[in-house]
């Protein structure tokens, strides 16, 4: 018999019995994904591998590419691509050496999930002697899985233009105290810093360095032997892939050096696509590699699973994409999970990894160019001729255009190379020079050169930038780095100096001493 208790306007108590009343059946659950992708299909994309990779070398001049795939526990293709360096003979292989950029986050989790022994442990609040956020309370909550699914408040890339100055990693995490927050635990934006500062709380915890936590749970069990954390060992190996940027006129050079050490376990792992081989099947084996338990399957379920939505679905029957625990994760129309990680540095680095774990199937892209999506869009290529025999769009363009549109968003609307005509002049040198202080990126010198030319000091060593005059007490300098945006103003006023690419959190104002 159900009983059920309705309550009048007037507070009346009626009692309604049912003796023989069936309650309707709850709808059943939509079946469990199954598996579509058969072997034969993964021979077919595996075979394309050759002609897709070349081709978009050819499209885009990318020196060299390196890529693994592993399908049912199995390494089915294992290849490198093109040169080390441009100018030289030394071609990539299996072994050579890369910077993964932010893959480094899938793998640290990886490093994190062996760490732990429970996976409830992922929310527990760990912090560095000292760290501090915005908000008190925030600071005082903020768990290890905050800050690996970017949902802690941080803005997007907060401390990353400290980084670009010259400081250390002690340095920013102690300053990332000063950076606005967004509402905790239901806002996202992709920090390096946040998700550093998380790891190396944990290494802390454990009474080693991250390095040391890195090799003795993941890089040694797994027998991941080229792989680290640090920039000297990748520097100082023998077969690695320098980084090239591309030049205006369409060749590519290794013109700069990325030391990626402050954020080492967001960015400053360096690995193989042997060694990835091997951490992928660990992925998809759930934390088993070779017969052996190298990080317990539960802590790295957990990793696997949706943290945050970072995206929201875009037009009718799109999909959210959500962000885990150092993953993009994502589900595709039959149910299936996806997960995947891109890294790039501006400097002269991209990769890919994307794996469908029902599926038992994965690759990993390692390039050694500036983004123009040549890993992001092989691995798609990848996966999209094992679902449907052929790729249904061209993906480099596709990923291409998504990176370009990336490279300018953060330029100035302003163009400081052509001041206005009837620019206001600039005053006498001794209204600009001087020393101005900042909480958040210390001093600012502005000194005057004998020709008069105004020079701009900035960070810890500091670097140095001419300033150019635009109009009146409007300055601009070019800016330099993993986050450069070409020209950014400096504008003078009352004793304060703001550099505008400082200033997107309100923090690149600095005042005369």
């Amino acid at each position: 018999m159900r009983t059920v208790r309705v309550i009048g306007s007037a507070g009346a108590a009626v009692i309604l019995a049912a003796a023989t009343a069936t309650a309707t059946a709850a709808p059943s659950p939509p079946p469990a994904p199954q598996p579509r992708i058969t072997d034969a299909q993964v021979n077919t994309a595996v075979t394309r591998i050759d002609a897709t990779v070349t081709d978009m070398m050819t499209r885009t001049g990318v020196p060299g590419v390196s890529v693994a795939v592993v399908h049912d526990g199995k390494v089915v293709y294992l290849k490198g691509f093109g040169l080390r360096r441009t100018g030289e003979s030394a071609k990539v292989d299996p072994d050579t050496v890369f910077q993964i950029a932010s893959l480094s986050k899938p793998v640290s989790s990886t490093v994190v999930a062996g760490a732990l022994t429970t996976p409830d442990e992922w929310d527990r609040h760990t912090a560095l002697p000292g760290f501090a956020l915005k908000d008190p309370w925030v600071t005082d909550h903020v768990a290890t899985a905050d800050l690996f699914s970017h949902r802690s408040g941080l803005p997007d890339h907060a401390g990353d233009l400290l980084e670009d100055l010259g400081y250390d990693q002690s340095y920013i995490l102690d300053h990332l105290r000063l950076e606005p927050l967004s509402p905790f635990r239901a806002s996202y934006a992709y920090t390096n810093f946040g998700f550093t500062a998380a790891a190396e709380a944990i290494a802390r915890a454990k009474g080693t360095s991250w390095q040391k936590l890195s090799e003795d749970t993941l890089f040694k069990p797994a027998g991941m032997t080229r792989t680290s954390t640090r920039f000297s060992a990748f520097e100082q190996a023998a077969d690695h892939a320098a980084t090239h940027v591309k030049n205006p006129d369409g060749t590519w050079s290794p013109r700069f050096v990325r030391d990626p050490d402050a954020q080492a376990p967001a960015g400053g792992v360096s690995s193989t696509a042997r060694d990835l081989s091997r951490w992928m099947r660990l992925q998809l084996g759930g934390g088993s590699l070779d017969g052996k338990q190298i990080v317990p399957a539960d802590t790295l379920a957990r990793t696997h699973l949706p943290e945050i939505v970072s995206q929201p679905p875009t037009g009718a029957g799109g999909h959210p994409t959500f962000y885990g625990l150092g993953w993009n994760v994502s589900y595709d129309d039959a149910g299936r999970l996806r997960l995947s990680h891109s890294g790039a540095f501006q400097l002269g680095a991209n990769t890919n990894v994307t794996m469908l774990p029902l599926e038992r199937l994965g690759i990993v892209v390692l390039t050694n160019g500036a983004p123009v999506g040549l890993a992001d869009a092989v691995a798609l290529d990848f996966f999209d001729t094992a679902e449907h025999g052929k790729p249904g769009t061209d993906w480099l363009a596709l990923a291409g255009a998504a990176y370009a549109q990336m490279e300018t968003a953060g330029r100035s609307p302003t163009d400081y190379a052509h001041p206005p005509s009837g620019a206001k002049p600039a005053q006498d040198d001794s209204a600009y020079t001087g020393t101005y202080d900042n909480p958040y990126y210390g001093k600012l010198t502005v000194t005057a050169g004998p020709d008069g030319a105004l020079t701009l000091a900035l960070g810890p060593k500091p670097m140095r930038f001419p300033l150019t005059h635009y109009d009146g007490n409007t300055f601009s300098y070019e800016t330099s780095g993993e986050n450069a945006v070409g020209r950014t103003g400096v504008f003078f006023s009352d004793g304060t100096v703001r550099v505008e690419y400082l200033d997107a959190n309100h923090l690149g104002t600095f005042t005369q001493e």
